[in-house]
């Protein structure tokens, strides 16, 4: 099961408060990185989402992660996540309009929905109402995988 994440974001902040919004939860500034934040669901797996500058790139230090900037980072990636939130389709829709955001409900192949939503217009959430929560929990099992792709199911 997964617990966090990080992306990148040009506002880090901004970006950070809208997630929190989507799950109803909490931002903060998240220390151990400069200019980073932290959007917190509050929720009993301690799910949270760092939101760090597009700049920003992790690399092995000497002991741990460390970071360097780099200016010609664009923050675009193929790297994308999917979410749960508590909001329903329109009020998901609704954020990102304020926003300025493009989203859009989508069908993945005909195994569940998710709302496309693209924070900055450049990093890619997959946001599941609770509809599609359940339409990707039903399908998103190793035998059903399988057999809808034509997979053999290891034993």
């Amino acid at each position: 099961m997964m617990f966090h994440a990080s992306m990148p974001a040009r506002n880090p902040e901004h970006v950070a408060k809208v997630i929190a919004e989507l799950w109803c939860g909490v931002s903060f500034p998240f220390p151990p990185f400069p200019d980073a934040f932290i959007a917190l669901a509050a929720d009993e797996r301690g799910t949270e989402i760092e939101v760090v500058p597009a700049t920003q790139e992790n690399v092995i230090g000497a002991t741990e992660v460390a970071t360097r900037v780099n200016a010609g980072a664009t923050g675009a990636s193929a790297c994308h996540f999917a979410i749960a939130t508590p909001l329903g389709e329109d009020e998901v829709l609704a954020i990102a309009k304020r926003e300025g955001w493009h989203a859009a409900k989508c069908d993945r192949g005909g195994c569940f929905h998710v709302i496309e939503f693209w924070v900055e217009n450049r990093f890619l959430l997959e946001v599941l109402t609770r509809e599609m929560q359940t339409e990707y929990l039903a399908f998103m099992k190793p035998a059903i995988y399988a057999k809808t792709f034509g997979f053999p199911l290891a034993a």
